[in-house]
């Protein structure tokens, strides 16, 4: 039964003299997608030169005025007149600035925002008054004119209010004294018409005109929180690659003895988190507020405040309670498994030994993906800028060419203009009505797709080139001597001369699943409001499926590059055989692999947690050594939380080499036991202490 079912998954591999490793007599792979890569690669080039060519993130970077213009550009007029100012903030009220994103009043570029309250009328009775106020009109405004003449023209606002910049605009400096809205701190003013005006008029204005402005406000706090820690960030940092380092190198020679360290280290580094929050459980009691719940307090910017409430810590403590007994349990029931991850891990420590310049193999990969994300950032922001300014008919009484098209140019002149002579044409959104702008939504979803595509391959490459050098290391008789002088760079070589087509086949397999989860997520946040549980249900469905399809799919490529990087075959091909020998030693598979992928990963949450706790007690403050050291900030879990999530990435690095290693291993140990069966002729080329765990042994030669 045991036979039929693995005949089920092809023929095991037969013994061949010939095979000692990779194999050096190859030919290419995959030509038809290779040459599809390249002529996408070539495509991507183009719309990057387009989109560079197009676009301006001047828009992006400087407030643009009615007339399109960009406050503080530097070279231009308006270099010293930074800040944009709204004419009528209160039209900012309008339900249609939502939809349009653009206030339905007159915007123009100031050197200052307004700081004291005036009125037109009252302004051009005195000189001095008159003057000051004209740094907020257009130009074409003199002395002669009439006040009544300058606002039917709409040279100028009816009123100015004390304002204060923010994001590179001027808002009203509102304030509250007691339950009272105040501008300017009074409470109320004359909007320039002859009309007195609650300052909570205002109010409704300055919403719709800032609706991201405490979403901004956190993250400027972020931002100077950066400015300030980035040292110390840095300090961190170097703090985890060195630690990583070292655990790697203590690895290479106490690989059993760091294995259960590590394990109990784990244990009592989730333990003592499991103390803190209690620790800080205990303290709020009784503290006023700290009883409310998250859901009574709902969404602050402040974040610190969560961690003033009782329920944040207890939910922390339950959270790391769950994980630390899940790793006891799993310790408990895989005890007997982890003794043969330990020797597999020994010999992956033996095989960086040998092939040491494999650890900084990542730094490669790190550079291209560096290079892949920047262009596909610097393309994003160069597309989503290259629309032409449009501008629109805005108007304060009843018209018929409301929010209809205009040319800034001749509008004064224009029909629309004597139909509505209370209408201006204002700069609206930027947009366009080209082939070009038709089909920019397409070029931008290429820029996704090529970025996923070029990801891929890129970290389908370091897994491929790794995997050579390790089967190299593994099928070598005599190690180091039957091994290549630069195991790396020698099957980076063939991996790039032979295989370009193979990674690009499986890295695009990979990235339309990610594609398509791309627009699931976009589906789901479209439907976020619809009443539909069927569609919610069937949406769900469909992301889970498309979610378990990808990791499949990560786990098959990672096996067929393992196979190609040995046997030179194509990318089905290898996918195949990786697939059938792993299914014919699913319960090594299932058991051994998984195991010793759980130790790495406790290895990365050791390093994390470790730093981490450092960077805790530096920042926070909570040891009077660091008091005076540590910088002032506005959040200190910014620059822990950073350290935590580079540290990871580090330590990731780091292990991802040890992973890789492993997987070859694994996969070269499956095939050494169906290739031979330890007599002097076929010799089992797996290591003395892997034999003894498994109860395998090479039987003595003959006597000569």
């Amino acid at each position: 039964m045991e036979l039929e079912e693995k005949q089920k998954y092809g023929e095991p591999r037969k013994y061949d003299p010939t095979f000692k490793g990779p194999i050096q007599n190859r030919g290419c792979t995959d030509i038809v997608c290779c040459i599809l890569f390249v002529l996408a690669l070539l495509g991507y080039i183009a719309v990057g030169i387009l989109a560079w060519s197009q676009g301006d993130p001047r828009k992006v970077i400087y407030p643009t005025d009615s007339r399109g213009q960009f406050c503080g550009q530097a070279g231009t007029e308006l270099e010293k007149k930074p800040l944009l100012f709204y004419f009528n903030i209160m039209k900012c009220a309008s339900p249609m600035v939502l939809l349009e994103f653009q206030c339905p009043t007159t915007q123009m570029c100031v050197e200052k925002c307004p700081e004291k309250f005036m009125t037109l009328l009252k302004a051009y009775t005195n000189k001095n008054d008159f003057e000051y106020y004209k740094k907020f009109c257009k130009e074409g405004v003199t002395n002669t004119m009439g006040a009544p003449e300058i606002l039917r023209l709409g040279l100028c606002p009816a009123m100015l209010t004390p304002s204060k910049p923010f994001t590179r605009r001027c808002f009203p400096a509102l304030g509250q004294k007691g339950k009272v809205i105040t501008v300017g701190n009074i409470s109320s003013f004359d909007d320039g018409y002859g009309n007195m005006r609650d300052a909570k008029d205002l109010v409704d204005g300055v919403k719709n005109a800032t609706v991201v402005i405490e979403a901004r406000q956190v993250v400027m706090k972020i931002f100077e929180d950066y400015t300030q820690s980035w040292y110390w960030i840095l300090i961190g940092l170097v703090i985890a690659m060195v630690t990583s380092l070292l655990f790697i190198i203590l690895l290479r020679y106490l690989a059993g003895i760091m294995v259960w360290v590590m394990i109990v280290l784990v244990i009592l580094v989730i333990g003592y988190g499991i103390f803190h929050c209690y620790m800080e459980y205990a303290a709020l009691k009784g503290e006023p507020g700290a009883n409310v719940t998250i859901q009574q307090l709902g969404f602050q910017t402040d974040l610190s405040v969560y961690l003033q409430i009782r329920q944040t810590w207890l939910a922390f403590m339950i959270i790391l309670a769950i994980v630390d007994v899940v790793i006891i349990l799993l310790l408990i029931f895989l005890r007997k498994r982890i003794l043969i991850a330990v020797a597999l891990i020994k010999e992956a420590s033996r095989a960086i030994g040998h092939v040491m310049c494999s650890l900084f193999f990542p730094l490669f990969t790190f550079v291209l993906l560096a290079i892949v994300i920047a262009y596909w950032a610097v393309t994003a922001v160069f597309l989503s800028t290259s629309n032409e300014p449009v501008y629109k008919v805005f108007n304060e009484t009843l018209c018929e060419h409301s929010r209809k098209l205009c040319d800034p140019a001749n509008y004064t002149t224009s029909l629309m203009k004597a139909q509505c002579p209370d209408s201006e044409c204002l700069f609206a959104f930027y947009g366009g009505e080209t082939v070009y702008h038709k089909y920019l939504i397409g070029l931008q979803f290429y820029n996704v797709f090529l970025f996923f595509w070029c990801a891929n391959f890129v970290i389908g490459l370091g897994q491929m080139t790794l995997a050579g050098a390790f089967a190299s290391y593994y099928w070598a008789f005599v190690k180091p001597d039957d091994m290549p002088a630069f195991p790396v760079f020698s099957s980076l070589g063939r991996s790039l001369r032979y295989h370009t087509g193979s990674l690009a086949f499986g890295s695009l397999i990979l990235s339309i699943i990610q594609i398509i989860r791309v627009l699931l997520e976009y589906l789901d946040h479209k439907l976020k409001g619809a009443k539909n549980k069927f569609a919610k249900f069937l949406l769900c469905c469909l992301k889970c499926c498309f979610w378990c399809l990808e990791k499949f799919i990560k786990f098959l490529n990672r096996n067929a590059y393992i196979m190609v990087a040995i046997y030179g075959k194509n990318f089905c091909t290898s996918a195949r055989d990786a697939f059938f020998l792993l299914m014919r030693n699913m319960i090594r598979v299932a058991v051994l692999d998984k195991v010793t992928d759980f130790l790495l990963f406790l290895g990365k949450l050791l390093i994390v947690g470790l730093v981490g706790v450092f960077a805790f007690f530096f920042f926070s403050g909570r040891v009077k050594a660091f008091e005076n050291t540590a910088p002032h900030l506005h959040y200190y879990w910014v620059p822990i939380l950073t350290v935590v999530i580079g540290s990871y990435l580090i330590a990731h690095g780091f292990f991802s080499v040890y992973a890789m290693c492993v997987d070859t291993l694994f996969l070269c140990f499956l095939e050494d036991l169906e290739r031979n069966d330890g007599s002097p002729e076929r010799p089992y080329l797996m290591p003395e202490n892997l034999r003894k765990v498994l109860n395998k042994k090479n039987k003595s030669e003959p006597a000569q």
